[in-house]
């Protein structure tokens, strides 16, 4: 209960200083009632969709929606508290001033249309945006496509195609036609092997099973691999009984191999080409902090050999980070995902590339290097909590392998 008091002061005060731009700006009633309308209802919906009708921590699309609305308004509103608090201060610091100075009596200056007016442009770049994102961005799908050289790569891998896509969220979906577009534009990319970097689901197998149909239809000559996100687990929500939750995981297990999916648990297999093959490892989530730590490298590469061509598939990058680079065998190239480059950020290539979640992830989206190994994060394909996506993108990404130095 206290952090919903808390939650209504704050939001009531920041709306108070929306409201007095909007006054000052205008002075139409009908203005002036719809603001309010719209801070009660996207107020009264947020707390009545995750306190009333709240299902734990289960995020569906109309629990989205209402944090994404309430995200929208509050980013117009803290925009502007800044800007009218420092118009305040000076306010009443020359109403201070005339009072010593004159003696008369203290008065405070009216506000400036003008202040007002700037102060409401501002707001308006990342109200617009996020409602932009919500509608349109989060839909946004690109093909990102990199081309990997790599000296002791098998000569007959020699312009592999692999095809990454990683966070589907199933759970937060909310429009077929454009989930379809999507399934068909990874197989247009025609790619020998099709590699899912976990999160399938929010929180439960039934989240998947209204799109198991579209997403079975990926296809790749080599197959389609996958492996667990954190998410998957089911570690997010309440269980009736801790055999409930297992019983969940079985199913989502079960399910991509019914989806044609090969799901590697700390497991890996063999992709052959004339006489020639290349490693594929998957490992369960491991991710720092306070994430589950189920993956095992030493379990997943009982099977390989130490100078076997090592692709490693891992779904939080912070594995990558902490354990991979610094293991004993070498993993050329790792693919993650997880971040979802926080769905939110500026990207210009070859200019700027940003996004607050690099203050949580040193490697967060695109191809890193160290000690000559790669890591591509993907920037994930659905999305989580803010039902939108404002300048980090929905990804496909297509990696082509090279033999060869990337100097020759």
């Amino acid at each position: 209960m206290l952090r919903w008091i808390i939650f209504v002061l704050i939001y009531i005060l920041v709306t108070v200083y929306g409201f007095q731009a909007i006054k000052t700006v205008t002075k139409a009633s009908w203005v002036h009632y719809i603001f309010i309308g719209v801070a009660i209802i996207v107020a009264g919906n947020f707390i009545y969709q995750f306190s009333i009708n709240a299902e734990g921590r289960v995020l569906n699309p109309t629990k989205s929606y209402a944090f994404g609305f309430l995200l929208a308004f509050m980013s117009l509103n803290i925009v502007l508290v800044p800007i009218l608090l420092g118009e305040d201060i000076i306010r009443s610091a020359l109403g201070l001033y005339d009072k010593v100075v004159t003696k008369e009596a203290f008065y405070l200056p009216s506000r400036r249309k003008f202040i007002s007016q700037i102060a409401l442009g501002l707001a308006a770049i990342p109200f617009t945006s996020l409602l932009y994102g919500m509608y349109k961005g989060k839909y946004r799908f690109r093909v990102l496509e990199y081309v990997l050289h790599f000296e002791d790569l098998p000569q007959a891998f020699d312009g592999y195609r692999i095809t990454q896509i990683s966070d589907i969220h199933s759970g937060s979906f909310d429009n077929r036609e454009k989930i379809e577009y999507g399934v068909n534009l990874i197989n247009e990319q025609k790619a020998d092997a099709i590699m899912f970097t976990g999160d399938l689901v929010n929180n439960k197998t039934s989240e998947m099973l209204p799109w198991a149909d579209l997403f079975s239809q990926l296809k790749a000559k080599d197959g389609v691999y996958s492996v667990l996100g954190n998410h998957d687990y089911g570690d997010y929500i309440d269980w009736p009984s801790p055999d409930a939750k297992a019983q969940n995981l079985a199913d989502l297990i079960e399910l991509q191999k019914t989806m044609g999916y090969d799901i590697l648990l700390n497991e890996s297999r063999y992709i052959e080409r004339d006489g020639q093959r290349i490693a594929i490892v998957g490992v369960e989530n491991w991710g720092k902090g306070g994430f589950k730590k189920a993956g095992d490298l030493r379990k997943a590469t009982e099977n390989i050999q130490p100078n076997d061509f090592k692709i490693l598939m891992s779904h939080d990058p912070s594995h990558w980070e902490e354990c991979v680079i610094h293991d004993d065998y070498h993993y050329h190239l790792t693919l993650s995902g997880h971040t979802h480059g926080m769905q939110f950020g500026i990207e210009i290539p070859g200019w700027i590339k940003w996004s607050p979640v690099k203050w949580r992830y040193k490697y967060w989206a695109g191809v890193y290097q160290e000690l000559g190994q790669y890591i591509n994060v993907n920037r994930g394909f659905g999305y989580l909590g803010y039902p939108g996506r404002v300048g980090i993108w929905p990804e496909v990404t297509v990696i082509t392998l090279k033999k060869g130095s990337n100097n020759a």
